[in-house]
């Protein structure tokens, strides 16, 4: 007899419940769209003291496809409302984890952009900032055999922290 109290509670609540609707979204953003309508990102150079060619592209696109994704703005090519423009400033690689015949057995690659990002709607949170983030890898691989993979994942975890810094306001 419980088990037909539960099923007809549950219905009960289905049916009270399903003209209604709870929409939630966990993108992040906080974006007043009747103010912020469009986004820019101009191409990102690369003025680090190591310049690999694929890195300046393949940042500003991960960039652009980041908030293509996240957001509803609407892309052109420069002076968004939300307007972002940068460069690589350091590509670097350094020796850790020093073995007892002083060889590296770990490196770490870090990758610093700077950025300007314009903010039309409002200018208080308009900033020129550094970003950065590193891994590290098995010295024992070349790295020019996992370069564009750490790159990848590197480029990813800065522009998230781009795009937290510009479009979230938790």
């Amino acid at each position: 007899m419980r088990w037909i109290c539960s099923i007809a509670l549950a219905a009960l609540v289905a049916i009270t419940t399903s003209g209604c609707r709870i929409s939630y979204r966990f993108t992040g953003a906080s974006i007043d769209y009747d103010q912020t309508k469009t986004f820019s990102v101009a191409d990102f150079v690369n003025r680090a003291a190591l310049v690999y060619p694929p890195a300046a592209p393949l940042f500003t696109e991960q960039l652009r496809q980041l908030y293509k994704r996240q957001t509803r703005l609407e892309e052109i090519r420069s002076d968004g409302d939300f307007a972002l423009e940068g460069e690589i400033v350091g590509y670097d690689l350094a020796p850790i984890a020093v073995q007892e015949d002083a060889f590296a057995s770990m490196t770490r690659f870090t990758l610093t952009v700077s950025v300007h990002f314009e903010n039309k709607a409002n200018p208080k949170k308009s900033f020129t900032r550094t970003f950065s983030a590193y891994t590290e890898f098995d010295s024992s691989s070349l790295f020019s055999a996992v370069q564009d993979d750490l790159l990848r994942q590197l480029s990813e975890d800065i522009t998230k922290q781009i795009f937290n810094a510009t479009a979230e306001d938790w």
